[in-house]
């Protein structure tokens, strides 16, 4: 639980720092700040996850990062990116040296194709991608 994670337990997560783990830890550390807590937790705010909205939730894809280009069939954008960080990925806007994969629908964009092209980043298709998940 987050209450209770260390400086050093937060700087292990992916893109949390030590200024965003020291801010953290402070704010547990305050009394005041968990007594707003509890009042919200009193009034009915949901603060976890269920077990519902962790379902369907893997790490098949972590430690990839998926830059999506155009216009898909199956599912749509926001859906596409979301299964990329349900299963343990990361979206990206831009395309660089970093990217695993660009997932290419049709319409994609000339200019990020040719980047990917570039860098030698694997394009591939939104069937591709949903076979990977």
């Amino acid at each position: 639980m987050l209450q209770f994670a260390t400086q050093m337990e937060l700087i292990m997560v992916d893109e949390i720092g030590e200024k965003i783990a020291e801010s953290v830890v402070e704010f547990f550390s305050k009394q005041e700040n968990l007594d707003i807590l509890n009042r919200l937790k009193s009034y009915g705010v949901q603060l976890q996850l269920s077990e519902e909205a962790l379902q369907g939730q893997t790490d098949v894809l972590q430690g990839k990062t998926f830059v999506v280009s155009g216009v898909f069939e199956k599912v749509s954008r926001n859906e596409l990116k979301k299964l990329i960080e349900d299963n343990g990925g990361k979206v990206s806007g831009s395309i660089s040296s970093k990217t695993t994969y660009v997932v290419a629908g049709a319409n994609m964009g000339p200019s990020k194709k040719e980047k990917a092209e570039s860098l030698g980043v694997p394009i591939i298709t939104e069937e591709d991608f949903l076979g990977m998940v």
